[in-house]
């Protein structure tokens, strides 16, 4: 089976636009329900395996529902090592991390993703633009800024998976591009279902239990995850990768760490003043920076040969 959007097709301008919404803001809460549920009494690996096992399972059993073909036996391998990158790799080592880094360290460390998947993406022949790369540039900065006067707790063990978190994800999402996968939102019910499982597998090996009912509070944040982290953010965050470029998939870690200063002032009361308002407006440029540079290379081009590094 062939990439599964070809490369003479531009994606419509309002899905990618409310794709790219779904990841800025719901990707940009799940630091703090993170938080939230970790603290409510769940284990890190467990709580994102039992997390991708029932939104995977729902949204499997839903497509399905609606005649989606289920993933062939190919397709599910391939499914099986995104979720491992993506999943149990990513977020797992982002849970894991959370449990003793603030989860605004966390979102520090994700912000680098965009550049380690611009470094992937040229590995494989797909290089970023200049106006790109000085994007990402503006971007990540902007990431610093915004975080530069905050007082980051910190583990060497927390540091390190967050490092792992970053670029296993980066390495699985340009891994995934032109990959023999069922359609954006199967791959995504899939992805959920393998990973989870994974995740749940480690987490028990590791030694990971339930002691008691968790909270409320705990409970609450679970079901945003699987609902909203999970279900919609995820599919959205699938389906930009298979129809945009890796520098415009990948912008949402630049907006996430804008949005978690945004509610931690409302929900917690965190400071919110004129530094995280210019560090956001920075972020925010670079964004458009990687915005218009992807209009570029979509432009229709005179009688020419598409090129490697088109959106697939």
């Amino acid at each position: 089976m062939s990439a599964p959007v070809p490369h003479s097709t531009t994606p419509n301008g309002t899905r990618v636009l409310l794709a790219l919404a779904a990841v800025y803001l719901i990707w940009g809460s799940t630091y703090l329900a993170i938080r939230f549920a970790l603290e409510g009494g769940f284990p890190p690996f467990l709580l994102g395996g039992v997390r991708f096992v029932i939104a995977g399972s729902l949204m499997f059993a839903f497509l399905r529902w609606r005649g989606v073909a289920a993933p062939t036996r190919a397709q599910w391998g391939n499914a099986a090592v995104m979720g491992v990158l993506l999943l149990l790799f990513g977020n797992g080592m982002v849970n894991l991390a959370e449990t003793t880094v603030s989860s605004g360290l966390a979102a520090v460390a994700v912000a680098s993703a965009p550049l380690w998947m611009g470094v992937f993406a040229a590995m494989r022949g797909q290089h970023p633009s200049r106006i790109e790369w000085v994007g990402l540039g503006i971007g990540f900065l902007g990431v610093v800024w915004l975080n530069a006067d905050s007082s980051l707790s910190a583990s060497k063990v927390g540091m390190i998976a967050l490092l792992v978190a970053t670029l296993a994800w980066s390495f699985g999402s340009i891994w995934s591009r032109g990959r023999d996968l069922p359609s954006p939102f199967m791959a995504s019910a899939a992805q959920m279902l393998c990973g989870g499982v994974a995740m749940c597998i480690v987490g028990t090996l590791s030694g990971e239990r339930f002691h008691g009912m968790p909270s409320a509070h705990g409970l609450a944040a679970f079901a945003y995850l699987i609902a909203f982290g999970s279900i919609v953010g995820f599919s959205a965050y699938i389906w930009l990768l298979h129809n945009v470029r890796p520098a415009l998939a990948g912008s949402y870690a630049y907006v996430n760490p804008a949005i978690a200063v945004m509610l931690g002032a409302w929900l917690a009361g965190e400071r919110f003043g004129a530094h995280e308002l210019l560090a956001m407006g920075v972020i925010l440029l670079g964004v458009v920076a990687i915005t218009l540079a992807k209009a570029r290379k979509v432009a229709p081009k005179p009688a020419t040969i598409g090129t490697a590094d088109e959106a697939a």
